[in-house]
This record gives C-alpha cells, structure tokens and sequence, in this order.
C-alpha cells in the first residue's frame, strides 16, 4: 500500500482557514459555468431549447466559457487535492470522479465537438452525444458528492 507522509504543502494550505473554502467556491463556481455551457449545446443536440441559435453557432459562443471555467476547476481542485492528497488518493468516489472527469473532458473534446459542431448530422447521432455527454458531467458531479462521505482507506 502506497503511504503519502504529510507535505509542507498541506501543511501550508491548511494552516489558512480561508484557502480551502475560497478554492471551493472556485470549484463548484467553475463546475456550475462548465457544465451548464456544456448542457446548454447537448439541450440542443436533444432538440428541446435553444430554437434560435443553430447547434453549432451556440457551441462556438459557449466554448470560450468551457473552458475558461474547466481551467478554473482544474486548478481549484488540484489546490483542493493538494489539502488532503492521502484522503484522496484512497477515496474510491474521488477516483470514480476522477475518471469520470478525464473521460468528459476526451469526450467533450473529440466526438462531441465533432458531432455540435456539424451542419447536419443524423439526429439519433446528436441524442446519443447528448445522452453520453450528460451522463458524463453528472457523473463527475455525483462522485464529487460522495467525497464527503466515502471514508474508507
């Protein structure tokens, strides 16, 4: 079993009461922005909102704000990680997270910027990208959830 001994880093970040809850707020703010822009363009690809704007338009105007708000939870959680890295590293809801997260991040990235972003595509096409897509988002937000209460090492 891999032991990580307590680091000066931790140690600094929290022997300052505001760090972690500033980080926090950083995190689930830039979740919220992240997710919901990314919601937005699969809302669309399902057909139920967003008539005005064309898929592809309302990924272009969304993906600014992805990922400016994907940059401020990476660095947010790493900063968080970084408080307790024992308690995450053997926390199963942290890894299910985690993994969730990297393959939204390669999911978003690859084949649902390819399929938003096409003219045409077959509509079953845009829901399963939807389908997948929000799965994934929801799934790194359930993990994150449970982190608090999986105590297990």
């Amino acid at each position: 079993m891999l032991l990580i001994q307590a680091n000066p880093v931790s140690a600094v970040l929290n022997s300052a009461g505001w760090i972690f809850p500033t980080c926090e707020l950083f995190h689930i703010v830039g979740f919220g922005i992240s997710i919901g822009t990314v919601a937005a363009v699969d809302i669309s690809l399902l057909g139920l909102g967003f008539k005005r704007k064309s898929v592809p338009q309302l990924l272009k105007d969304t993906a600014p704000w992805t990922l400016i708000a994907l940059v401020i939870v990476l660095l947010a959680g790493f900063v968080l990680f970084l408080t307790d890295p024992v308690h995450y590293l053997y926390n199963s809801a942290f890894r299910f997270k985690i993994t969730c997260l990297a393959l939204a991040i390669i999911f978003n990235y690859t084949i649902h910027r390819k399929v938003a972003s096409a003219e045409t595509s077959a509509p079953a096409t845009g829901i399963l990208t939807a389908v997948i897509s929000l799965g994934l988002w929801l799934s790194v937000v359930a993990g994150g959830l449970f982190i608090a209460f999986v105590t297990e090492i």
